[in-house]
């Protein structure tokens, strides 16, 4: 199994022009003669896009070159308005390196980077008419090249060999930690859904106790965690099929299919040779100067693994725990409602249980929930004043999801405050008590457990909004009863 996995850049111009990368534009507004390939037109290159380069090749481990070079990789499609893409061959800016994943269990397996490079994006096709939304069967195409130029970097990894059943777990922690990665460097937001992570899959079985590959499939631009994870899947299901068959592997580029989980042929792929590499003639090499190097080394943040295990230790949860959390896309929320106040328990109790289900229901990442931490650490405030218990907290939460403004707001809307007036706990508890006396005789003869019934009255009879403590304090003292 190789991997490799397209970041796009959070610069605010191009990679070789100084056009804009903001999203929302009218199509073909943010273009210019260079990066539509025109005539004359000469690239300069983006210092920004080149430092977030070797921030991540540093992040990885990789040796950082001390001389390379842009080159052109040529091929035609519409949205390749030069008809050859920007990029690097044998001259990468980064290679040779490594991340350390986790897998559910715990071990932890090493995958070893070939090469981090820079490179810039292409313009967007949308294929109209036709089923599938892909250019067989459509009646035309419309370009908007606002995309093209925008910087990438592409990270490749060496083979992945000795993940055996397990690859495509292993697939799918390595994309999970590599998106952790860039986004503490702050470099990308690394949003899978909006295309500004995307992963190929390429893969091939081969015999046992042989070692020459067979050969391999790509699956192209799959883009999300759980997506990842099942094409690697399908695809050794595919293979071995094939080759149990008697059969003989295409080499080719496949599409992911998100409802099916299967993936179909694309096109025949090229060798490297086809896409007929040379040396970009109209940049200069770039050489880093190693002082810059190493400023930036000195300079990255904490890098996800460190911070996990840091966190680990301060909210006092265990090795699962963590991998629950990460595997949930809880962290950042996580820490973020910490910041605002709350206790760490609360925060976690929150976001993995009732926003997780709730993110898995809407079959979205956490952090897309219409729900801040801010929000969700006023609702752990409310709590712990006892405005709100648990089960009313949850409604407040379903209020905000729902839009209906801040937990207050919906406190107040809803009419949700816990009722804490004593009076009116105390003639609800009566009225149990009254509606109930066999009940109450069990309490008086010593079983207090019995006493959670007669909770259950009142809670049901506020409507889930008496503190349900307090009321049992409330019983016992009008029965006579030590708790």
């Amino acid at each position: 199994m190789g991997l490799e996995v397209h970041v796009e850049l959070g610069t605010k111009t191009k990679m070789f022009c100084c056009c804009s990368t903001s999203l929302g534009a009218e199509p073909n507004s943010q273009t210019c003669p260079t990066c539509l390939g025109l005539p004359g037109s000469l690239p300069v290159v983006n210092a920004t896009g080149v430092e977030s380069a070797i921030k991540i090749g540093l992040a990885l481990n990789c040796e950082i070159a001390e001389w390379c070079r842009f080159a052109r990789k040529n091929y035609f499609y519409p949205d390749m308005p030069k008809n050859f893409q920007t990029s690097q061959y044998d001259e990468p800016i980064a290679f040779n390196g490594y991340l350390d994943v986790a897998l559910e269990d715990g071990e932890i397996f090493r995958v070893e980077i070939e090469r981090a490079h820079m490179e810039e994006d292409t313009g967007k096709s949308t294929h109209i008419g036709g089923a599938t939304g892909r250019i067989h069967g459509a009646s035309h195409s419309l370009l908007d090249y606002n995309r093209a130029g925008i910087p990438l970097i592409e990270i490749v990894t060496k083979p992945i060999v000795g993940a055996g059943a397990r690859a495509p777990e292993v697939a799918k922690a390595y994309v999970t930690e590599l998106r952790e990665l860039i986004r503490a460097l702050g470099v990308s937001e690394a949003r899978m859904e909006m295309g500004q992570m995307r992963c190929d899959v390429n893969l091939s079985l081969r015999p046992n106790g042989t070692e020459t590959f067979g050969t391999r499939s790509e699956t192209k631009n799959v883009n999300s965690l759980r997506s990842v994870e099942r094409a690697v899947r399908f695809e050794i299901q595919r293979h071995a099929a094939v080759l149990d068959s008697g059969g003989t592997v295409v080499q080719e580029t496949r599409h992911f299919n998100e409802d099916t989980g299967s993936t179909t042929s694309g096109r025949i792929k090229e060798e490297a040779e086809d896409y007929r590499y040379f040396p970009e003639p109209d940049l200069v090499p770039i050489a880093p100067e190693r002082a810059w190097v190493e400023e930036l080394r000195a300079a990255l943040p904490e890098l996800p693994r460190v911070r996990r295990q840091r966190l680990k230790a301060e909210w006092g949860i265990s090795d699962h725990e963590m991998q629950s959390v990460l595997n949930a896309g809880a962290i950042d929320p996580i820490v973020a409602t910490i910041d605002a106040g709350a206790p760490a328990d609360q925060a976690r109790k929150w976001w993995m249980g009732e926003l997780a289900r709730r993110a898995n229901e809407d079959d979205v990442e956490l952090s897309a929930l219409p729900i801040t931490p801010e929000q969700v650490a006023r609702v752990c405030a409310l709590v712990a004043e006892g405005s709100l218990n648990d089960k009313l907290a949850r409604q407040v939460i379903e209020g905000v999801l729902a839009g209906e403004g801040d937990p207050d707001q919906v406190v107040d809307k809803r009419g949700l405050a816990v009722v804490s007036d004593e009076g009116a706990l105390g003639a609800a508890v009566d009225e149990a008590i009254a509606a109930n006396p066999g009940v109450a005789d069990k309490i008086r003869g010593g079983k207090v457990a019995a006493a959670g019934a007669l909770v259950g009255a009142v809670m049901k009879a506020t409507r889930g909004q008496a503190d349900a403590a307090r009321v049992r304090e409330l019983i016992l003292e009008k029965l006579g009863v030590q708790g």
